[in-house]
């Protein structure tokens, strides 16, 4: 039996999430049954995170076993290109260690959150419009305090089946690129519908409804019905994995 990981890429609009569920197409199950049916066997695929309904990646990781005879990554890639539909895209196959783990190694993780405040027809499947004046100064003040803590029950969905709510952030600003403005967040682990909880808290912020020490608050109080609305989810980006050197992939 042989490990490989798969380094891929996908336009959310079209499935509920990555992760296999019972009511809809998942890209998980999208990208299961080509490996299936090119490798003529079952093939289990398991990714880095779960990214929810209508989220974007442009950087998943995840890993299959394969033990009927040897594969050729570079072959394999350019047939699940073929088969697979257009808003899936697979960058690279490569064997790695039968003990690596698409998730457990993983040692960070980065989202991306595009806003715009310019109605634009090329942009809005993919970045969150608002014509709202934002102070970006203040929303970054608040941001700064999230690697102060440990606990995010505040921005966490409910009743999901995880053993902690504790993750570590590393970075969290927003930042002016071209058109856009965009949230960049880096933690080891992040929570079901953490990083859009904690956009929608920090327009609040921006637009003067919540004051940066309200935001300190809400972090403190563990209580997701403090937290403002959830950001849209078009609009956010699993943007990047990271590996120790030994199993990192580039694509």
């Amino acid at each position: 039996m042989k490990r490989y990981f798969i380094l891929l890429a996908y336009n959310g609009k079209n499935y509920c999430g990555w992760q296999i569920q019972p009511n809809g197409m998942t890209v998980q199950e999208k990208i299961e049954q080509s490996l299936s049916l090119l490798l003529r066997s079952p093939i289990s695929v398991t990714g880095a995170g779960r990214t929810d309904t209508g989220v974007h990646a442009r950087k998943m990781v995840a890993h299959f076993d394969y033990g009927d005879g040897d594969l050729n990554p570079e072959t394999l890639t350019g047939k699940l290109n073929r088969i697979l539909p257009p808003d899936i895209a697979i960058y690279s196959i490569v064997p790695v260690p039968q003990e690596a783990h698409a998730r457990f190694d993983a040692v960070s993780r980065t989202y991306k959150y595009y806003l715009t405040q310019e109605k634009n027809p090329f942009y809005y499947e993919t970045a969150y419009l608002t014509t709202h004046p934002l102070d970006f100064d203040r929303m970054n003040l608040a941001a700064a305090l999230l690697p102060e803590y440990t606990d995010f029950t505040s921005f966490s969905k409910l009743h999901t089946d995880v053993k902690t709510n504790n993750c570590r952030v590393t970075k969290a600003e927003w930042k002016k690129e071209n058109e856009y403005w965009v949230f960049t967040i880096e933690a080891n682990r992040f929570l079901r519908n953490m990083v859009r909880a904690i956009v929608g808290t920090l327009l609040e912020v921006g637009r003067g409804k919540l004051s940066v020490a309200g935001f300190r608050k809400v972090i403190e109080s563990k209580d997701r019905g403090n937290a403002g609305t959830s950001a849209p989810a078009h609009a956010l980006f699993l943007h990047e994995i990271e590996y120790t050197k030994e199993l990192r992939i580039k694509n």
